[in-house]
């Protein structure tokens, strides 16, 4: 029968859950941990050096993994004093533990470990405090080794999110309660848990878009993507200070973008932190995932220790990431995963109307990345329409490059694909990469012509029909004046136009709303398909 701790401070009813096989680890008979290897903060578990204790060699380890990712994202940390020689938890330890997220206090509370380890269930709640709720009871463990188990459910909102969880842990007792020590043993942990935040945005020529952020360190905040330059920035907190330096072996990020992202699919990127541009080696870039990239950022100690030695500003960390312009290429995988297409075009801005000039190499993976002669199928495409295609076999020069020449039509702007096919005629070994056709910046203004402004006014009084309102929009979206994604034309029935959207255009015909405004309707009508141009 499960025994309530005295110390509890709510109770919801819960009953222990399953102790995770690291905590059965680390108890005795089983525990076979092994300390070749010292970790710090950044990553998911912590073993610090040994310390004496009464002639003994004693460590701390701290460790983190989820409850059940299948039922729930429940966050776990176990934290175990162990003998450092014998490998086998100490008894009787009494913790004192104070835990932060981030910059968020949870709690400062002791706690009594009979088997020298406990285990904190975080749990995301909508409370207006922090709650502790303390079980003992068999549990799994109990039942497995007749060992009486001890776990802490944490409950307030987001803590199941991850983030860095700090912990100051000092060890009052350690193999018999009734005696303390004379100095604590003060260990100071950081476990980082992996959390996601999910960036939406609209760019000028690639429209909606999304960038996921995953930080294995701590919760970033202030992102933003600048279109023109192409720069995402953000920023996490940071303790700058050489402690937490000595203690912080990688801060690890990753950005996930999707391959419909074209501007964001070039082939190296550059990472710039408080100012100080950190070493191509931190940067690793699969493309291996059919929906989309992942670009990893491992920022090692030695690129901290230069970061803190050199920089003028140390409030956290400022992160500024760019398109390598040493490596000017986009990059794509095949689907196979056999082949990597990098590629770019003259001039740098592609035109309609105009001349254009496609490079590309065709390199094999498994040869790292070693340009080879192979047959493909190259073609430009705007929806089902072929702009230009042709076939060969690709040069395994590393000097000179493959080459498409064509003339891009007058009536081709926007979005197009770059699409490479049937590589050594394999059928699932092609790559598309988008790219734009008179490309728009952020900071165009949109200037609408007169003649609209007149069908506006008169179609919001009804005076011409809806059909003949339609092909003004078309004119707009063919001559590039507004933007839709290609993709998100495709509507199979047209609906009845809202009325608002009448009012609109009669206050726009009127000079009571901006050009932009009026814009954001028309694109509304056609992103939701409510009109097909």
């Amino acid at each position: 029968m499960e025994k309530k701790s005295e110390r509890k401070i709510q109770t919801s009813g819960h009953r222990l859950k399953n102790i995770p096989l690291f905590a059965l680890l680390l108890v005795p008979i089983l525990c076979i941990a092994a300390f070749d290897s010292v970790y710090g903060h950044g990553v998911g578990s912590e073993t610090f050096p040994p310390v004496d204790l009464n002639g003994k060699s004693v460590t701390l380890e701290v460790s983190s993994s989820q409850s059940d990712p299948e039922t729930n994202d429940d966050q776990q940390i176990s934290i175990s004093l162990i003998d450092f020689d014998s490998k086998i938890t100490l008894r009787d330890v009494t913790f004192l533990i104070k835990s932060e997220r981030g910059e968020q206090f949870l709690f400062e509370q002791e706690f009594k470990a009979d088997n020298g380890f406990i285990v904190f269930n975080f749990v995301s709640e909508e409370t207006d405090s922090i709650i502790l709720e303390e079980e003992n009871g068999g549990g799994l463990l109990g039942s497995l080794l007749g060992l009486e188990s001890r776990m802490v459910h944490v409950k307030g909102p987001n803590l199941s999110g991850g983030g860095l969880y700090k912990l100051d842990v000092s060890v009052l007792t350690a193999d018999d309660y009734s005696q303390k020590l004379d100095e604590p043993l003060v260990f100071n942990a950081g476990i980082s848990i992996a959390q996601t935040s999910r960036h939406d945005l609209v760019d000028p020529n690639f429209g909606e878009q999304k960038i996921d952020v995953i930080t294995y360190y701590d919760e970033i905040s202030n992102f933003n993507y600048d279109s023109n330059s192409k720069e995402i920035s953000f920023f996490m907190p940071f303790d700058w200070n050489q402690s937490n330096i000595n203690q912080t072996s990688v801060v690890h990020e990753e950005l996930v973008i999707p391959k419909a992202f074209g501007d964001l699919l070039v082939s190296g990127f550059t990472m710039n932190v408080n100012g100080i541009e950190l070493s191509e080696d931190i940067v690793n870039i699969d493309d291996f995932f059919s929906d989309g990239r992942t670009v990893h950022f491992i920022i090692y100690q030695k690129e901290l220790q230069n970061i803190f030695e050199n920089a003028s500003n140390l409030d956290g960390m400022n992160f500024k990431i760019t398109p390598n312009l040493d490596y000017p290429h986009m990059s794509s995988v095949t689907d196979n995963g056999q082949f990597r297409i990098l590629t770019f075009w003259e001039p740098e801005n592609l035109k309609s109307d105009s001349n254009a000039k496609i490079f590309f190499d065709v390199t094999d993976i498994f040869l790292k990345n070693k340009p080879v002669a192979t047959n493909y199928d190259f073609s430009m495409t705007q929806n089902d329409r072929i702009i230009y295609q042709q076939s060969g076999i690709s040069s395994d020069s590393k000097d000179g490059h493959n080459v498409a020449e064509f003339f891009i039509p007058n009536d081709v702007s926007g979005i197009v694909n770059l699409n490479f096919k049937n590589l050594d005629n394999n059928n699932l070994a092609k790559s598309v990469i988008p790219i734009v056709i008179d490309r728009k910046t952020s900071g165009d203004e949109i200037s609408l012509p007169d003649w609209v402004r007149s069908n506006a006014l008169w179609w919001s009084q009804e005076q011409i029909d809806d059909s003949t309102f339609i092909q003004a929009i078309g004119y707009l979206i063919k001559n590039n004046i507004i933007s839709i994604p290609q993709a998100e034309q495709e509507i199979s029935e047209p609906q009845e136009i809202p009325s608002w959207i009448r009012s609109n255009a009669a206050w726009w015909a009127e000079g009571q709303m901006d050009d932009e405004t009026f814009v954001q309707a028309l694109e509304y009508l056609i992103k939701n398909g409510i009109i097909r141009t």
